[in-house]
């Protein structure tokens, strides 16, 4: 629907979550004139790109009664995308100050840069004192027309808080999905999903197994050739007959998925291949939790879909009290974020206005049948694309008012996701689109968002 003309309201609202999406979340709702109270279980801002050297002590994470750690970053990450195509719209992610030699200018920065940004953007915009650090929302329902949060602070005194609306921005990076082996509760080595990796040290010598080629699966199997004897990548998507030594190292394969994992150690993977190997890294996804959540039944999150949500956001029978930030994937993560953000803002302010129940429960209904009739499994519900994040993030935009997203943007994006999938060990330092770089720094010099092009740029 359009932006109304209908008074504006203040409300008082909650938000779960500081990371990337949270920040924009608490400052797009004050921008709108509501009350923002968000709450953060980390001691600082930053999400999961707080790096901690830390691992959860069970290495696959399957405990429910574990101690979690958040982050998922480990200590060689670098972004998958430009840096220029990953900033919020109005504070680009440009190499600053320049002289910082604690800053990282390369296209491509690691996590400790993308950490230094989102303070950057935190201090920049006064978010910080809407923040609670330290703080763990244990449980969200509704109460009346309003909702109720319990959380509970680091001394570990519960409280319990009545809020207009609830904004989920807890990040979807914490609960593993790992991938089910035929045979592996016989098999005798060690397993750990990604989220509890953080350096190659511990895997010096020996036949890694790693389970996943995108990401942090071709990420982390280069990081390991550097100490492992052998790494073996088994990707789900390779036809049954690859077998192929990957550029970059010598002790690098890739395979199809595994067949099975034998008693003997070994790993049979289905082009017949067989490996003695001491480790499977599972690189295999997340799954969607939000364990703090009571609907009485209606969200729920099967096979990673999490529904029934209007646009990936608004929960038809609950909203627009009960949104959600953040969920979507394969698509401009600080955009999809600042985007989504705006219109919940604005939808809780009376500026825009959201269609009937009904009619968001049909168009939801009808997502689901056009994902089931191309033969998707439900846990892409939530996957962009980069064609489908386009037109998706125009939607959002035209909603509220603002310009579609940039071409520059998308063609990023577009051209980072073809680079990342042909040449994994080059891409982050080689690119032939300098054209794209020139055309956001103008962009921003036109906004008046910098004074200059940094030298690091093209220098």
């Amino acid at each position: 629907m359009a932006p109304s003309c209908s008074p504006i309201n203040s409300l008082h609202v909650a938000v779960i979550g500081a990371g990337a999406a949270g920040l924009v979340a608490a400052r797009e709702l004050r921008r709108e004139s509501h009350s923002v109270v968000v709450f953060e279980r980390n001691t600082e801002v930053g999400g999961l790109w707080v790096y901690t050297p830390q691992s959860e002590p069970d290495p696959l994470s399957l405990d429910p009664n574990r101690t979690v750690v958040h982050s998922s970053v480990y200590d060689s990450l670098r972004t998958n995308l430009p840096r220029e195509c990953m900033g919020y719209s109005d504070f680009p992610f440009v190499p600053r100050p320049e002289h910082d030699e604690s800053r990282d200018p390369r296209r491509y920065p690691t996590h400790r840069e993308v950490l230094a940004y989102l303070r950057d953007f935190a201090r920049e915009f006064k978010l910080v004192e809407m923040v609670r650090f330290g703080t763990e929302v244990v449980r969200v329902e509704q109460d009346g027309r309003k909702w109720k949060i319990r959380s509970r602070n680091s001394d570990g005194v519960s409280r319990d808080e009545i809020f207009d609306s609830v904004v989920v921005c807890n990040g979807h990076y914490t609960e593993p999905r790992v991938a089910q082996i035929p045979g592996i509760d016989q098999w005798p080595g060690k397993q750990l999903h990604s989220h509890n990796y953080r350096v190659p040290d511990p895997f010096k010598d020996q036949v890694v197994v790693v389970i996943g080629n995108f990401a942090s699966g071709s990420d982390i199997s280069r990081d390991l050739t550097g100490v492992a004897k052998e790494v073996h990548i088994a990707a789900r998507s390779k036809p049954s007959e690859t077998y192929e030594k990957l550029p970059g190292a010598d002790n690098l394969w890739l395979h199809p998925m595994i067949e099975t994992a034998r008693k003997d150690g070994s790993i049979v993977f289905k082009n017949g291949k067989v490996v003695q190997a001491d480790t499977i890294v599972h690189c295999t996804g997340y799954i969607y939790h939000f364990p703090f959540l009571n609907t009485n039944g209606y969200i729920t999150v099967d096979d990673n879909c999490v529904g029934p949500l209007y646009k990936h956001v608004f929960p038809p029978a609950l909203a627009p009290g009960l949104s959600f930030i953040g969920l979507p994937w394969m698509t401009l993560l600080f955009t999809l974020f600042e985007l989504q953000s705006k219109w919940v803002a604005a939808v809780l302010s009376g500026r825009v206005t959201l269609p009937s129940e009904d009619k968001m429960m049909e168009d939801t209904n009808a997502l689901y049948t056009k994902r089931d009739a191309n033969g998707f499994p439900k846990r892409y519900t939530h996957r962009l694309g980069v064609v489908g994040q386009a037109e998706y993030l125009n939607w959002i935009a035209d909603q509220i008012g603002e310009p579609p997203v940039e071409q520059w943007r998308n063609k990023e994006l577009e051209d980072g996701y073809v680079r990342l999938a042909t040449q994994a060990d080059t891409f982050r330092d080689k690119w032939d689109d300098d054209h794209l770089i020139a055309e956001a720094y103008e962009d921003f010099l036109r906004q008046k968002l910098i004074s200059a092009i940094p030298s690091q740029i093209f220098g």
